[in-house]
């Protein structure tokens, strides 16, 4: 059996993941899926693949290109949730800051450089037409338990993180938060090594087959909703929100969508240039 290495954050986007993983779906084909979680998110999955770690990841849009264009040897070959992530901006319970604009020239915790709390944080400046080079501050906290404790204790002032996940903590009073940013593309991507590419294309065929026939019916599992309250400590009614906000794709991303992310990353002097689309995004078949 072909040992295959999958990296991704744990959180319900991947719930279909796991189910076909518990199904035996991949052993079925003679592969022996390995999952590893990733709580540090898309930083920590993009040193990963660069290490040869792991072969896949289920990982961010913005980080991902980001880490191809600075010489990730990997691409893109599909897209895996079509519809925007929504980072919640949080600040501590006791936090004196009460609206976004009181964030203006604090200090962001984000989980490493290079990562989605850290790309979101600009987007999030953009978007309030603050000063990118002199309104942001950063602390690298590396998870959403160092942001709790970042915030706690008073080394970072504010976190993005994505609201559904951080619910619990706003509902305990440990975070509150102060508004929402979607990400303004396409939020999760499935990002292989060009190693496995070109070495092991069949087997990766094989993976999004199996992948993609989950997702496709995702939402219709019986009682899914409250598998997901239970196994993520969610509240079922925040859980059918996020299903009702969320899409997933089986279908790999579009040249003008690749190119307006990067316009939009490039703007924000995130990424150094634009790419082809060929450098970024491998099409199967």
């Amino acid at each position: 059996m072909n040992t295959v290495k999958i990296g991704g954050v744990p959180e319900h986007f991947n719930l279909a993941w796991y189910l076909t993983l518990k199904n035996g779906e991949y052993k079925q084909e003679n592969i022996n899926l390995r999952w590893h979680d990733y709580p540090g998110g898309s930083g920590a999955m993009s040193k990963a693949l660069r290490k040869g770690d792991i072969d896949i990841a289920v990982i961010l849009t913005e980080g991902i290109i980001k880490d191809i264009i600075e010489g990730n040897p990997s691409k893109i070959v599909q897209t895996y949730v079509e519809t925007p992530l929504i980072w919640g901006i949080h600040v501590g319970a006791d936090s004196p800051y009460q609206s976004i604009n009181d964030l203006k020239e604090t200090k962001a915790a984000i989980s490493r450089y290079g990562s989605g709390s850290h790309l979101m944080a600009y987007i999030n400046a953009q978007n309030n037409n603050w000063n990118l080079s002199k309104d942001l501050q950063f602390e690298v906290v590396k998870n959403l338990d160092g942001a709790v404790n970042a915030l706690t204790n008073g080394s970072a002032d504010y976190f993005m993180w994505e609201k559904f996940m951080t619910k619990p903590l706003v509902d305990k009073g440990i975070f509150r938060r102060l508004g929402d940013c979607p990400t303004p593309w396409p939020c999760f991507v499935i990002a292989v090594s060009n190693n496995f590419i070109e070495n092991r294309s069949n087997e990766l065929q094989t993976i999004l087959n199996i992948i993609n026939n989950s997702t496709k019916n995702f939402k219709t599992i019986p009682d899914i909703d409250k598998v997901i309250a239970a196994r993520y400590d969610q509240k079922l009614k925040d859980v059918q929100e996020w299903l009702s906000l969320t899409e997933w794709s089986q279908n790999n991303m579009s040249q003008v969508t690749i190119h307006k992310i990067q316009e939009q990353l490039l703007a924000l002097d995130i990424i150094p240039k634009i790419v082809p689309y060929d450098a970024l995004v491998h099409n199967l078949g």
